[in-house]
């Protein structure tokens, strides 16, 4: 009932982030399915010819604006039979160091969004676990030390074959012994099988830019990004309350980007490091 409620909510509330000019500002369920009161088309006399398969619209989003308490948040969701996830970082082991860099490498009628996701050097490279197309480039970090990736537990986002998982790294240490054909390592974890990580507060002063990923109960990822400036707390109920997802993990802050062709938002900002890509599936 919670997920219908949200769903339903998500629709009612204005779009925050900027759209195309002359184009309608985009209506639809977050769970891709049509909306309940869509206006039927008429019957047409001729019989519609099976569509070749293709690479999903470029025009259609992944990512929906909503509000929460207040804070505009933009909420990117993929589906495993619609998407496809894999990390980048850039050409011969040198990071793009931005989504604009990316973006011109790529055709943007197959991505269905990026986002940057994972600690990193000063020289963008991955300070934590990191593989991109099975090829481990960075080993697990255990490590104890200062800042939000140590902030424990962190945690790693992983997947194959579009099994998508949000563990702890303690956890992805005693469970996984397979290489994924994905993985990045960032902290803290925002939610640990249910219940908030215990060291972020409710509302505490540290407000910026963020973004993070949960996997819920259907194995969908949702890719959260603020708009404005948000608390540890308040991302994290979020995803607890409003999402009821049981394992989602901070990415990034203050340099969080979002690249999303659909709506023609391509963040800029300072040089990031790790990027996660979803990109779309032939229909």
């Amino acid at each position: 009932m919670r997920a219908l409620a949200l769903s339903l909510a998500l629709l009612a509330l204005t779009a925050c982030e900027a759209q195309p000019e002359g184009e309608p500002v985009a209506r639809a369920r977050i769970d891709g399915q049509p909306m309940a009161n869509a206006p039927s088309q008429a019957p047409s006399a001729t019989p519609t010819p099976t569509p070749t398969p293709t690479l999903a619209s470029a025009r259609e989003s992944a990512c929906r604006s909503i509000i929460f308490e207040d804070t505009p948040l933009t909420h990117c969701l993929a589906v495993p039979s619609r998407h496809s996830i894999a990390m980048e970082l850039g050409p011969q082991g040198r990071p793009y160091r931005s989504l604009s860099s990316f973006a011109a490498a790529s055709d943007p009628a197959t991505i269905a969004f990026a986002m940057n996701a994972g600690m990193y050097d000063e020289e963008g490279l991955p300070i934590g676990y990191f593989v991109r197309d099975a090829e481990r480039l960075k080993t697990l970090n255990t490590a104890d030390g200062i800042g939000n990736f140590h902030m424990k537990p962190n945690g790693v986002f992983y997947g194959t074959d579009g099994e998508w998982v949000v563990r702890s790294t303690d956890s992805f240490l005693a469970n996984v012994t397979e290489r994924p054909q994905f993985g990045t390592q960032s902290g803290p974890m925002l939610v640990i099988d249910g219940a908030i990580h215990p060291e972020i507060s409710r509302d505490g002063p540290s407000r910026l830019v963020r973004n993070a990923v949960g996997v819920d109960d259907t194995g969908r990822a949702h890719f959260v990004i603020s708009n404005a400036p948000i608390s540890f707390g308040k991302l994290a109920r979020f995803y607890k309350d409003e999402l009821e997802v049981k394992n989602a993990l901070f990415l990034d802050g203050n340099v969080s980007l979002l690249w999303n062709p659909a709506t023609d938002r391509l963040d800029t900002g300072a040089p990031i490091g790790p990027i996660v890509v979803v990109k779309k599936k032939a229909s």
